[in-house]
């Protein structure tokens, strides 16, 4: 569906990154609660580690708890607003180091350096070969025991129920209202699956070690997105691939937006900077 083409324009001069992406994680409460309640649990067997290198970071949601579980940090984005934001925002670290690619080149990253790929919500717009291109890159870019963890779309999977349903706009519109259907697919690449993202995976030398099939919160009970783990064919984690569809996991994100009107930084935020004020 995105083209590269059409990344690079939409992440870099159309969208207004006014929040930095933290809407995105409103599901959840905020990025601090989707972190520790969604994508930490999921990371933790792989950090801290030595170098990470996460694609597609955009303004940082994610790096700003990254750069604390690793020696170092690479971003890689297709988008130079992006990166420039993150080399403002992160000044201050100076063990990460940023770089704008064209949406699919690894070059400026050495072969064998890096223990831990991290990709999540990003990826999920980039078609089949931008994965296929970015997987036999990072094949080379992996230490032996490196491992990658990939959020990419699933819908291709869904291809004949979005197939139908986008061929009667106006019938489309009527299911929409009635909850049937779902406005739009999210803006995630039609042609990915997770089938697909395994075995470009096996012909560039790399071994799924867990693929989680998901919905979205925005999404009822589709299971339009695909976490996958991988490593090296010969890596010590290497094991037969675990598929887990999950159509839990927007319930998981409504029960941690539950807990963040409790215990989340935003629902103590009012009654601080009232009493900041007041103190000064």
């Amino acid at each position: 569906m995105p083209t590269t083409e059409e990344n690079q324009s939409f992440w870099n001069a159309d969208y207004n990154w006014e929040h930095r992406g933290d809407e995105w994680s409103e599901a959840w409460g905020g990025p601090q609660m989707q972190w520790h309640a969604s994508i930490l649990p999921r990371i933790q067997e792989f950090v801290p580690c030595g170098t990470i290198l996460e694609i597609g970071p955009g303004y940082g949601r994610w790096t700003e708890f990254l750069k604390d579980v690793c020696d170092r940090l690479i971003l890689v984005d297709i988008s130079e607003e992006c990166i420039d934001a993150c080399k403002r925002r992160f000044a201050a670290a100076p063990h990460i180091d940023s770089h704008v690619n064209d949406g699919k080149s690894l070059d400026m990253i050495p072969d064998d350096s890096i223990d831990f790929v991290f990709s999540f919500d990003s990826l999920v717009h980039a078609e089949e070969d931008v994965i296929e291109a970015y997987l036999g890159q990072i094949s080379r870019k992996l230490k032996k025991d490196g491992v990658g963890f990939v959020h990419h779309s699933n819908v291709g999977e869904l291809e004949r129920y979005y197939s139908l349903i986008n061929r009667a706009p106006r019938g489309r519109r009527l299911l929409v209202r009635l909850g049937l259907v779902e406005a739009a697919p999210h803006w995630r690449a039609y042609s990915m699956t997770a089938g697909k993202f395994r075995e470009h995976a096996a012909r560039a030398g790399l071994q799924c070690v867990g693929q989680e099939i998901i919905n979205w919160p925005t999404s009822s009970w589709r299971l339009i997105d695909c976490i996958t783990t991988f490593t090296g064919s010969d890596a010590s984690r290497r094991r037969p691939n675990r598929i887990l569809r999950n159509g839990d996991f927007a319930r998981e994100a409504r029960n941690a937006a539950r807990l963040s009107r409790l215990y989340g930084a935003e629902s103590f935020a009012r009654n601080i900077r009232t009493h900041t004020r007041r103190s000064n």
